[in-house]
């Protein structure tokens, strides 16, 4: 048995599109309970009763920010409350700011820097301080291909998801004694409303490389049973990953100015 088993309860985060609605989708099938999170009532109660009525689990919704500063801890507090005992925490939900940095809205900067560093470190922290302690758990966290290299125009956003990257992967090592599992999904670009958010209109070169949520969402969870500390998603991607061990840095500086301009 594993923690993606039937029965178990696995709370995502980000949960009312995108990579997280997959995510929630995929889990629901194997027969996982699920708690929903997002700022989004309508989206999360739409998918919770969609969820339910066709796989029989039990789902539950919680509005939140999680960018707010106490937001972590009273999601927490919300499922202590509500006695549910979090067997996998897909740790996905996450912002992107596209553009110049030094000209960046001041206030974008600090939300996305507030959900894609702070809540999700707090989150790994609080829930997985109860994995280590039951011996079992599971955790995923949403990275980017963007943590392997500097990108220019999403120079703050790419240097969160270096910090996932990092912080994923030690905690691999660092929980797998304990009867945890960390795993890091690192998805290149993704047909979801991502980049639309951030602000970035793709360019025709780059939308050739991007692949629908539901393989991406897949292979997070495929890794994640398996006890992998980190995927790639897709051939194109994985090899933009394998690169960077053996190129310039400054030379894949270049390439991703051209390519996310």
């Amino acid at each position: 048995m594993t923690a993606l088993d039937r029965g178990s309860w696995a709370l995502v985060t980000g949960a009312s599109g995108g990579l997280g609605a997959e995510f929630a989708q995929l889990l629901a099938e194997r027969g996982c309970n699920l708690v929903l999170v997002a700022r989004s009532a309508e989206a999360l109660t739409v998918l919770a009763e969609t969820l339910a009525r066709a796989h029989g689990v039990a789902v539950h919704v919680e509005v939140l920010d999680l960018a707010l500063p106490d937001a972590a801890a009273e999601l927490k507090r919300r499922t202590d409350r509500q006695g549910l005992r979090i067997d996998v925490l897909i740790n996905n939900a996450g912002v992107g700011v596209h553009g110049d940095f030094a000209g960046a809205d001041p206030q974008r900067l600090q939300q996305m820097l507030d959900l894609n560093v702070s809540a999700l470190t707090r989150l790994a922290r609080l829930y997985g301080e109860d994995m280590r302690r039951r011996g079992r758990g599971h955790m995923l966290l949403v990275s980017s291909l963007l943590g392997f290299m500097a990108s220019p125009v999403y120079a703050a956003y790419a240097a969160t998801k270096a910090y996932v990257l990092s912080l994923g992967e030690a905690l691999h090592d660092e929980l797998a004694p304990h009867g945890v599992t960390v795993t890091v999904l690192a998805p290149g670009l993704t047909d979801t409303a991502f980049t639309r958010t951030a602000g970035h209109k793709v360019s025709a070169t780059l939308a050739l490389m991007r692949m629908k949520p539901r393989p991406v969402a897949e292979a997070g969870l495929r890794a994640l049973e398996a006890g992998r500390a980190c995927v790639v998603p897709g051939v194109m991607n994985k090899l933009s990953a394998w690169s960077t061990r053996f190129t310039p840095r400054s030379v894949h500086r270049r390439i991703m100015q051209a390519l996310l301009a």
